[in-house]
C-alpha cells in the first residue's frame, strides 16, 4: 500500500475503507468490481490502484484493518477483568453488535474473507486469514477459568458451535429482510450461553450469577 493513503483525512480513508467492505461483502472475490469501489468511494479508479496498486493489497489491507478495529472495540480494560467464559463471550458479542450498527458490511466482509473462495486471493494473505483464526481463543480467552468446565467439553469447539448459531441467525434475519436489532440479539444469544453454560460446566459452577 502507498503510504500516501494514510496521510489522508480520516473521513476519506473511511469512504474508501468502507465502500471496500461493502462491494466485497456483496460480490465474491472474483466478482467484486473496483470501479464500483472507486465509484461509491468518490474517487477515480486510477487514485484507487495509485493507493493500492491492485485488488488484492486492497482486499488485504481492509481485511487487516476490519480484524485491527474488531480487537480495539472488544478488547477493552473490562474485558480483560473478565474470567468467565460465557459472561465474556456476552459482552464481546455486544461490542461487536455496536461495531456492526455503524457498518453493516462489516461482518458480511469479515466472513467472506475468512469462509469465502480463496482462489484468487494472495498465499499471504490466505496465511492471515488462516493465523487470525486460529489464534482467536488464546487472544481473546486467555484470561478465563478453564476449571469451571466439564473435562469433556471443549471451550474451543463450543466457540465454534456458537459462532455457526450465530451466523445462522443473522442470516435468516437478513433473508426475511429483518433489520438487526441489538437488543433482541443479545437476548436470544444471552438464551444460547444460558443453555450450553449447563451442559459445559461443572455443577458446582451453574449456580454462579452472570
Amino acid at each position: 500500500m502507498n503510504e500516501k493513503f494514510l496521510e489522508l483525512p480520516e473521513e476519506k480513508q473511511l469512504r474508501v475503507i468502507n465502500a471496500t467492505m461493502e462491494v466485497f461483502a456483496k460480490n465474491d472475490y472474483k466478482h467484486a468490481v473496483t470501479d464500483d469501489i472507486a465509484s461509491k468511494a468518490g474517487i477515480s479508479k486510477g487514485l484507487l490502484f495509485y493507493y493500492f496498486n491492485n485488488k488484492k493489497n486492497l482486499y488485504s489491507y481492509v481485511f487487516h484493518y476490519t480484524m485491527d478495529i474488531m480487537r480495539k472495540q472488544i478488547l477493552d480494560e473490562k474485558f480483560q477483568e473478565i474470567d468467565d467464559f460465557f459472561e465474556l463471550l456476552e459482552y464481546a458479542s455486544y461490542k461487536k453488535c455496536v461495531l456492526i450498527e455503524r457498518n453493516p458490511y462489516l461482518m458480511d466482509f469479515s466472513m467472506k474473507c475468512i469462509f469465502g473462495d480463496k482462489e484468487n486471493v494472495s498465499l499471504d494473505l490466505q496465511k492471515d486469514i488462516s493465523q487470525e483464526t486460529a489464534t482467536i481463543f488464546s487472544v481473546y480467552f486467555k484470561n478465563i477459568n478453564l476449571n469451571k468446565f466439564r473435562d469433556d467439553i471443549s471451550p474451543e469447539y463450543l466457540i465454534r458451535m456458537l459462532t455457526w448459531i450465530s451466523e445462522g441467525y443473522v442470516l435468516e434475519k437478513k433473508m426475511q429482510g429483518k433489520e438487526l436489532v441489538i437488543d433482541e440479539i443479545m437476548a436470544d444469544f444471552k438464551q444460547w450461553t444460558q443453555y450450553f453454560r449447563k451442559i459445559a460446566y461443572k455443577e458446582e459452577y451453574l449456580n454462579e450469577s452472570n
